[in-house]
């Protein structure tokens, strides 16, 4: 009796825990565990990878930008949308500090997993802190601590006040690429603004590649009225302005995350498709490929084992382009308003907001638009790399 109790309440416990697990915690510690696989992979795979004499722009942006992508949680400090006190923390140039008071925390709540607890509480990022409080200047009575806040003043009972060896706690909060008109901090933003932004590109690319590869294989692999019915089609999407296209899909869905990757996958089709018939097509009269169908192989068998290994090269330098693009894309339709909205961060939305305090905070814009042209550069030198490497008489 004594330990069935004791297993219903230790269950019981852990199941608290699995409520409090959110999202945002299993991301973190995810980025946390690939910090210590992938220097334990490169440790073993190091006589493969080139020397840092060896290393070029194209090698170092790259290892920035996925660096970036997998560890957001663990580079950042908060939220990107944290905010608090926006009069003192409004449109702080870069590499700006300012002081924190923090307030006592709440008593721990009982249980037998109050340290695992108290580690999500630390672990996951909120937008909104009332346990801290952002000041210009501080003055200490017997009773109460007066913190002044771009002319204002709060009282606050020093029985309230989180004390260190008697004297208020205070720590500094840096904001290294300044923050914008609601007091968030930009570097944040930027860095989960990389994420949104290659994820949308991954997901983009991939939807076109998918639509591109079967079309353009159906198309050349069928001939006749197939061939002409999606090569109109084709050249509808191609004469059709795409901007026209991308404010019906969003008129019908909204923005969401879901709505601007099905634009930007619809929308991106059209060159692979062109390439992928043009390859079928040549691939058509070989005698390989011929003998796979005389042997009765599918559609889809000769798709997989006998097209694709030969279309790879051109696809992958196509794709690789491709992506610029949708990032560009993206922040484009971002800067519009017709973007992922404002659950998240996205730089052209971020160059956007910066356009009516651009006289007094340039950083607003710089730092957004920096990322953006680095990524792009990046890119487009991967492809043009990529393009050499696979057909050198191809110039960089």
């Amino acid at each position: 009796m004594l330990l069935a109790s004791y297993l219903g309440l230790l269950f019981s416990d852990y199941r608290t825990a699995l409520d409090q697990f959110s999202l945002n915690m299993a991301d973190y510690f995810c980025s946390l565990f690939l910090i210590i696989a992938i220097p334990v992979f490169l440790y073993f795979k190091r006589k493969k990878l080139p020397t840092l004499k060896t290393f070029s722009f194209l090698h170092y942006s790259v290892t920035v930008i996925f660096y970036i992508f997998l560890f957001a949680p663990v580079i950042t400090n908060d939220n990107f949308d944290f905010q608090k006190d926006i009069s003192v923390t409004r449109l702080l140039p870069p590499f700006s500090s300012i002081h924190a008071l923090h307030l006592k925390s709440d008593t721990k709540k009982p249980g037998r997993l109050n340290d695992f607890l108290s580690l999500k509480r630390n672990v996951v990022k909120n937008s909104f802190d009332d346990k801290i409080v952002f000041y210009d200047s501080l003055r200490q009575n017997k009773s109460n601590v007066v913190c002044f806040q771009n002319g204002l003043l709060i009282s606050l009972p020093l029985s309230s006040i989180d004390l260190l060896n008697g004297k208020p706690k205070i720590s500094m909060r840096h904001f290294v690429l300044g923050s914008d008109e609601f007091g968030r901090d930009i570097f944040n933003r930027i860095i989960y603004g990389t994420r949104i932004s290659l994820l949308i590109g991954f997901c983009a690319v991939i939807l076109s590649l998918i639509i591109g590869v079967v079309l353009g294989f159906l198309a050349g692999f069928s001939g006749g009225v197939t061939d002409v019915l999606l090569s109109r089609l084709t050249d509808l999407f191609l004469s059709f302005p795409i901007i026209f296209f991308i404010i019906l899909i969003l008129a019908f869905f909204g923005n969401s995350f879901i709505s601007v990757i099905v634009v930007l996958g619809f929308s991106g089709w059209m060159s692979l498709f062109r390439i992928v018939k043009g390859e079928i097509l040549s691939l058509k009269t070989k005698d390989y490929f011929i003998t796979a169908q005389q042997l009765g192989l599918s559609g889809t068998k000769l798709l997989l084992r006998e097209a694709l290994p030969v279309i790879a090269v051109p696809v992958i330098v196509n794709t690789v382009f491709q992506f610029g693009n949708v990032v560009l894309s993206e922040s484009a339709l971002s800067f519009l308003g017709l973007g992922i909205g404002n659950d998240f961060p996205s730089w052209g939305a971020m160059i956007n907001s910066g356009q009516e305090y651009l006289a007094q905070a340039w950083w607003m814009i710089f730092f957004p638009g920096f990322a953006i042209v680095l990524t792009l550069i990046t890119v487009n030198d991967l492809g043009r790399k990529l393009a050499h490497q696979f057909n050198p008489r191809m110039h960089a």
